[in-house]
Protein backbone atom coordinates (compact mmCIF):
# COMPACT_ATOMS: atom_id res chain seq x y z
CA UNK A 1 0.00 0.00 0.00
CA UNK A 2 1.55 3.39 -1.07
CA UNK A 3 1.45 5.81 1.52
CA UNK A 4 -1.31 8.33 -0.09
CA UNK A 5 -3.35 5.58 0.56
CA UNK A 6 -2.41 5.15 3.86
CA UNK A 7 -3.00 8.75 4.51
CA UNK A 8 -6.15 9.11 2.98
CA UNK A 9 -7.83 5.97 4.54
CA UNK A 10 -6.42 7.64 7.72
CA UNK A 11 -8.44 11.17 7.11
CA UNK A 12 -11.31 8.61 6.08
CA UNK A 13 -11.19 7.03 9.65
CA UNK A 14 -11.05 10.33 11.76
CA UNK A 15 -13.30 12.05 9.83
CA UNK A 16 -10.99 14.68 9.11
CA UNK A 17 -10.46 16.55 6.11
CA UNK A 18 -7.41 17.64 4.08
CA UNK A 19 -8.34 20.63 4.25
CA UNK A 20 -8.18 20.84 7.83
CA UNK A 21 -4.93 19.11 8.09
CA UNK A 22 -3.00 20.77 6.15
CA UNK A 23 -4.25 23.96 7.54
CA UNK A 24 -3.19 22.98 11.05
CA UNK A 25 -0.49 25.20 11.45
CA UNK A 26 0.07 27.76 14.40
CA UNK A 27 -0.57 31.46 13.79
CA UNK A 28 0.64 33.77 16.50
CA UNK A 29 -1.67 36.81 16.33
CA UNK A 30 -0.13 40.36 17.58
CA UNK A 31 -3.45 42.21 18.84
CA UNK A 32 -4.62 44.82 21.28
CA UNK A 33 -5.75 43.06 24.63
CA UNK A 34 -9.31 45.44 24.51
CA UNK A 35 -10.07 44.15 20.43
CA UNK A 36 -13.00 42.46 20.05
CA UNK A 37 -12.96 42.14 16.14
CA UNK A 38 -9.70 40.55 16.83
CA UNK A 39 -10.79 37.73 18.81
CA UNK A 40 -13.63 37.27 16.02
CA UNK A 41 -10.63 36.76 13.52
CA UNK A 42 -9.13 34.38 15.92
CA UNK A 43 -12.07 32.25 15.88
CA UNK A 44 -12.72 32.29 12.09
CA UNK A 45 -9.03 31.37 11.77
CA UNK A 46 -9.66 28.61 14.89
CA UNK A 47 -12.51 27.36 12.85
CA UNK A 48 -10.37 26.46 9.58
CA UNK A 49 -8.22 24.63 11.79
CA UNK A 50 -4.95 26.81 12.55
CA UNK A 51 -4.04 26.57 16.29
CA UNK A 52 -3.72 30.38 17.37
CA UNK A 53 -1.20 31.51 19.66
CA UNK A 54 -2.92 35.05 20.62
CA UNK A 55 -0.21 37.54 21.96
CA UNK A 56 -2.07 40.54 23.55
CA UNK A 57 1.16 43.93 22.76
CA UNK A 58 0.50 47.35 23.72
CA UNK A 59 1.41 48.35 20.51
CA UNK A 60 0.37 46.07 17.56
CA UNK A 61 2.15 49.02 14.87
CA UNK A 62 5.26 48.17 16.44
CA UNK A 63 4.74 44.34 16.19
CA UNK A 64 3.57 44.66 12.33
CA UNK A 65 7.06 47.21 11.86
CA UNK A 66 8.82 44.07 13.59
CA UNK A 67 7.53 41.54 11.87
CA UNK A 68 8.14 43.61 8.21
CA UNK A 69 4.62 44.40 7.44
CA UNK A 70 4.36 48.20 5.68
CA UNK A 71 2.38 50.39 7.99
CA UNK A 72 0.51 51.59 5.40
CA UNK A 73 -1.63 48.22 5.02
CA UNK A 74 -2.01 48.10 8.53
CA UNK A 75 -4.92 46.60 9.93
CA UNK A 76 -5.96 46.08 13.96
CA UNK A 77 -3.72 42.90 14.21
CA UNK A 78 -0.71 41.15 12.68
CA UNK A 79 0.10 37.59 12.76
CA UNK A 80 2.93 35.78 11.58
CA UNK A 81 2.61 31.65 10.02
CA UNK A 82 4.68 29.50 7.95
CA UNK A 83 7.36 32.89 7.59
CA UNK A 84 4.86 35.01 6.52
CA UNK A 85 3.21 38.21 7.63
CA UNK A 86 -0.74 38.14 7.60
CA UNK A 87 -1.80 41.60 8.45
CA UNK A 88 -5.62 42.17 9.04
CA UNK A 89 -8.53 40.27 8.86
CA UNK A 90 -7.61 37.85 5.77
CA UNK A 91 -10.16 35.23 5.23
CA UNK A 92 -8.53 31.63 6.20
CA UNK A 93 -8.87 30.38 2.67
CA UNK A 94 -6.33 33.26 1.45
CA UNK A 95 -4.19 31.87 4.40
CA UNK A 96 -3.97 28.60 3.21
CA UNK A 97 -3.41 29.44 -0.59
CA UNK A 98 -0.46 31.71 0.74
CA UNK A 99 0.74 28.70 2.66
CA UNK A 100 -0.20 25.90 -0.63
CA UNK A 101 1.47 28.10 -3.49
CA UNK A 102 4.68 29.69 -1.21
CA UNK A 103 4.63 33.00 -3.03
CA UNK A 104 8.10 34.97 -2.20
CA UNK A 105 6.66 37.54 -0.28
CA UNK A 106 6.16 39.19 2.93
CA UNK A 107 2.96 38.01 3.46
CA UNK A 108 -0.88 39.15 2.24
CA UNK A 109 -2.90 42.31 4.18
CA UNK A 110 -6.24 42.75 4.39
CA UNK A 111 -5.80 46.74 5.07
CA UNK A 112 -8.26 48.47 7.45
CA UNK A 113 -10.69 47.04 8.47
CA UNK A 114 -13.67 46.26 5.73
CA UNK A 115 -17.15 45.69 7.01
CA UNK A 116 -17.65 41.52 5.98
CA UNK A 117 -14.52 40.44 6.60
CA UNK A 118 -14.23 38.00 8.60
CA UNK A 119 -14.03 39.24 12.27
CA UNK A 120 -15.77 42.53 10.70
CA UNK A 121 -18.96 40.81 9.56
CA UNK A 122 -21.74 43.41 9.29
CA UNK A 123 -25.18 43.42 7.13
CA UNK A 124 -23.18 46.03 4.75
CA UNK A 125 -20.70 44.22 3.40
CA UNK A 126 -18.25 46.12 1.23
CA UNK A 127 -16.16 44.39 -1.70
CA UNK A 128 -12.35 44.29 -0.49
CA UNK A 129 -9.14 43.02 -2.02
CA UNK A 130 -6.63 40.69 0.32
CA UNK A 131 -2.94 41.97 -1.23
CA UNK A 132 -0.17 40.23 -1.49
CA UNK A 133 2.98 42.02 -0.29
CA UNK A 134 6.26 41.99 -1.18
CA UNK A 135 9.85 42.87 0.34
CA UNK A 136 10.12 46.25 -1.56
CA UNK A 137 6.18 47.20 -0.43
CA UNK A 138 4.96 47.17 -3.27
CA UNK A 139 1.52 44.96 -3.60
CA UNK A 140 -0.62 43.05 -6.24
CA UNK A 141 -4.24 42.06 -5.63
CA UNK A 142 -3.57 38.26 -4.31
CA UNK A 143 -7.53 37.37 -3.74
CA UNK A 144 -10.84 39.61 -4.32
CA UNK A 145 -13.84 39.53 -2.04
Amino acid sequence: MNRSYLALAALALFGMSATAVSAAEVIDVYKSPSCGCCGKWIDHMKDAGFEVRAHNVMDVPLARKTLGMPERFGSCHTAKVGGYVIEGHVPAADVQRLLKEKPKAVGIAVPSMPPGSPGMESAKPVPYNTLLVQAGGEATVFAKH
